[in-house]
């Protein structure tokens, strides 16, 4: 009992059995979540849900009673939310945990890494699978890395076919980084097909004269292999300039049977390595940007034309441009009206004190929410493509989960509305997010209160 009171709050109450009076007592639930507000297939409403001892959900319309009973009084009880664009590819054994860590206290109870994953899926899960893990995680085929290690392009048909055998959730490429011929992305993609899985692209061209080409690119590939192709953060890279060209291209695509989807994250600005391609010669032209307009991300230093060489030179030093540099009236916010695109974050937090990434990594998700209140979207809307969304593009892998029915896998994440909100910065990205309340993984209250409590995150293969 003295450990149970130990986990209440003033928040969210957690209290044991005994103290809870007129309950009517449910012995196969382990957890009992009361009048709260339930995101549950695409409607919030007032209902209780229990968690049973075989880590599966159960709805009522009546009280529930269990050995732990949380109150959630003016929370919102929505599926653990899916991040389907993490990454986290650089150096992850030795940064895993901190990754996780801050995608827990997101609200994030499933972690893709879709814009990059592993070379070798089947390696990758050899080794950490046996890790313990705070949130559920999966990956996808990294082309980028199978392109650096073999020069002949049967040799990466060969090992991306091989990664989609072992159970890679898709296959992920980025072809403003790394140029590819059309006719090899379309093996690509004839394997995704083949094996009914996603194309994720980061598509060819970010500048105003050509960014459309990249998005009839990736429409092209859908329309002459029937796979399902996912267009990374639009707003930053295929729409910046021209977003309701590019939504109507994507729409007509799809009423024309096609399976195209995007994402976005809702920051209006970018942030990405200086000694990318994104930066090659004319970039100033490209984006509209000077110099003084770019900050090491972490640190809050400021590049200029004296120093631009010398980060340059530098592997791995992420730079953002500006708040503002993508308008959200004239991008995030035209994406987030249409029913295919959904919130992912495109980073992950991979050092401490403070790291040298987006602020995305860490709190995409709480933002989102706050963003959709402040522009007056409602909050059913966002959490869809916080959850169901990313769960039908990545089908069969997520069926049972990103949703709250009878007997769906408990993955829960309880925020407050009022207090929703990201954190992390600029100068400092290594902050939670307010207002997440409790998040459950698998049937189990691993966060609560801004602290981790248990790993129960288990891998998602196809």
């Amino acid at each position: 009992m003295l450990k149970q009171l130990a986990l209440a709050g003033t928040g969210l109450a957690i209290a044991p059995t005994a103290l809870v009076s007129l309950r009517p007592r449910t012995d196969s639930l382990k957890i009992a979540i009361n009048n709260g507000k339930v995101f549950s297939q695409g409607s919030i409403r007032p209902l209780h849900l229990g968690i049973t001892q075989d880590n599966r959900l159960r709805l009522s319309t009546e009280l529930l009673n269990a050995p732990t009973v949380i109150d959630a009084s003016g929370k919102i009880v929505s599926p653990g939310f899916v991040d389907i664009l993490a990454d986290n590819a650089s150096n992850p054994k030795n940064t895993y945990r901190i990754f996780e860590k801050y995608k827990i206290s997101d609200g994030c109870t499933t972690v893709l890494q879709m814009h990059g994953g592993d070379e070798y899926p089947a390696a990758f899960h050899q080794y950490f699978d046996r890790q313990p893990h705070y949130v559920n995680y999966g990956i996808g085929v990294f082309v980028m890395r199978l392109k650096y290690i073999y020069s002949n392009p049967k040799d990466v048909y060969r090992y991306v076919e091989k990664g989609l055998e072992e159970g890679a959730l898709g296959v992920c490429h980025s072809i403003e980084y790394q140029p590819t011929p059309f006719e090899e992305l379309l093996e690509y993609a004839k394997l995704v097909q083949k094996y009914d899985r996603p194309l994720f692209l980061h598509l060819r061209h970010s500048s105003k004269e050509k960014e459309l080409e990249g998005v009839s690119e990736a429409i092209a590939l859908a329309q002459q292999t029937g796979a399902r192709v996912h267009i990374d953060h639009l707003h930053s890279t295929g729409g910046t300039y021209n977003m309701p060209a590019a939504l109507e291209m994507i729409d007509n695509a799809n009423n024309m049977g096609m399976e195209i989807t995007t994402c976005v994250y809702p920051y209006s600005y970018w942030a990405t390595y200086i000694a990318s391609k994104r930066f090659d010669a004319g970039w100033q032209q490209r984006f509209g940007l000077t110099y003084e307009d770019l900050t090491v991300v972490g640190t809050g230093a400021k590049i200029t034309a004296q120093n631009f060489d010398f980060y340059r030179k530098q592997m791995g030093v992420l730079v953002a441009v500006p708040e503002g540099t993508v308008p959200f009236d004239k991008t995030v916010n035209l994406a987030l009206q249409t029913d295919f695109c959904m919130i992912g974050s495109d980073g992950g937090i991979e050092s401490e004190p403070r790291a040298n990434n987006h602020p995305r990594g860490a709190g995409c998700f709480a933002t989102a929410l706050r963003h959709a209140q402040n522009i007056g979207m409602s909050l059913d809307k966002m959490l869809t493509k916080m959850t169901s969304l990313p769960a039908k593009l990545m089908r069969p892998s997520l069926n049972e989960r990103a949703v709250i029915k009878d007997k769906a896998i408990a993955d829960i994440t309880i925020f407050d509305p009022k207090t929703i909100q990201g954190k992390a910065t600029v100068t400092n990205p290594n902050q939670f997010s307010e207002g997440i309340e409790c998040v459950i993984v698998n049937g189990h209250i691993a966060y609560r209160d801004k602290k981790i409590l248990l790993s129960k995150g288990v891998p998602i293969r196809y």
